[in-house]
């Protein structure tokens, strides 16, 4: 994870060349994109923890669905404060109530609905259902991120790499961002088996309290 963390950050950063319009500043791009596309991933797959906690009662579902809930959130805030110091000098703004800013946006809420609704509740099993239902029905603000750009007359420049045809970027662009992306997949899968295994032992422990 490290390495792909510096590897990432010195190709982006040193090696790759500047844009052709917007020179140096899209440099950041290196950071804020594959955090918008960790923000999606993370909250899809809190959905589908959530999907398995409601159905099938899976207690490990549970676990990992509340244990994910946090660092999605903390990659869609990083998303929405790079794009913005991004945005600065692309449109003058640090923001604006663009379709792919607000959907995101809104992607944050979710994130802390969620959080706020399984702390809400005296009982565990009704916080987490009540965050459960949420974050399902939060799904539907998925695709709207992902179309935001084509539905809307938006600022926030369209999709250059998950297209349907060849993805519009040069090969040295395109490796550093794939660097980045890998880095922050193992920071999540690292980060989320440390905090499966702190809530399990946490779960342990009021269970062994209450027996004593």
């Amino acid at each position: 994870m490290g390495v792909l963390f510096i590897a990432g950050l010195y190709t982006g950063l040193v090696t790759s060349p500047p844009d052709y319009q917007q020179g140096d500043a899209m440099r950041i791009m290196y950071v804020h994109v594959p955090a918008s596309w960790m923000a999606l991933f993370v909250y899809a797959f809190l959905a589908l923890m959530s999907l398995f906690s409601l159905v099938w009662r899976h207690p490990l579902a549970e676990v990992l669905a509340v244990s994910a809930a946090p660092i999605g959130a903390l990659f869609t805030a990083l998303s929405l404060v790079t794009g913005s110091l991004w945005g600065k000098p692309m449109w003058g703004a640090f923001w604006v109530w663009d379709g792919r800013l607000t959907s995101v946006l809104v992607l944050l809420f979710l994130y802390g609905g969620y959080w706020a609704l399984y702390k809400a509740y005296s009982r565990p099993d009704q916080g987490i259902r009540a965050a459960s239902l949420l974050a399902l029905v939060g799904m539907i603000n998925l695709p709207v991120i992902k179309g935001s750009v084509v539905w809307w007359n938006t600022l926030h420049q369209p999709a250059s790499l998950t297209k349907f045809t060849a993805p519009s970027i040069h090969p040295t662009m395109l490796a550093p961002l794939l660097l980045m992306a890998g880095a922050y997949f193992f920071y999540f899968i690292s980060v989320l088996i440390l905090r499966t295994r702190t809530e399990l032992y946490q779960r342990k422990l009021l269970v062994w309290g209450g027996i004593i």
